[in-house]
């Protein structure tokens, strides 16, 4: 594929250069209404929990929350309207304000994001079937790049293996 706008990403075993996109956690906006007392997408307040294990990323820094801080645990919806294919599940903030990830790589634990499933959704806000992908975490860069080369793909999710949104990858404009 030809791009004109690229980027490259080193890892520790090599180079992947891929189209410009625009990767993003969940909106300021949104994170600020949970923070202050606002209601989750199912209308409940976010459980509080200390994060074990350490992988609990934070769906607004994108960063990993480290073991023993306190988190908030909270149903997400990504779509602004409701509509069929306009998914809730869980997902993990910090419980305390962080700042937002906007950037043009996916930041380097993705690579550990395995199985993640990779999807397009059209101008409407519904999936494209056709684009949908289990990948690898070191994969999920060139997958979506892929999927973005088709222009009636408007956006693309990255979700867990378990279908928790993970954020969201647009082309760069």
């Amino acid at each position: 594929m030809t791009t004109q706008n690229v980027s490259t990403q080193t890892t520790s075993s090599q180079t992947v250069t891929y189209a410009a996109v625009q990767v993003t956690g969940i909106a300021t906006s949104e994170c600020e209404a949970i923070w202050t007392g606002g209601l989750d997408a199912n209308g409940q307040a976010p459980q509080r929990a200390a994060a074990t294990g350490g992988k609990n990323p934070c769906r607004h820094c994108l960063g990993l929350i480290p073991e023993g801080e306190p988190l908030l645990v909270l149903a997400y919806r990504p779509f602004a309207e409701l509509q069929p294919y306009a998914e809730t599940g869980p997902i993990f903030l910090h419980a305390t304000p962080c700042k937002r990830y906007e950037g043009d790589s996916l930041p380097a634990w993705f690579h550990h994001l395995d199985p993640a499933v990779v999807r397009g959704y059209d101008e409407r806000d519904w999936i494209r079937y056709d684009t949908g992908q289990i990948v690898r975490g070191k994969d999920i860069a060139q997958t979506c790049e892929a999927i973005l080369a088709d222009t009636t793909v408007a956006y693309v999710h990255v979700r867990s293996k378990f279908n928790c949104f993970q954020c969201r990858v647009d082309r760069r404009s």
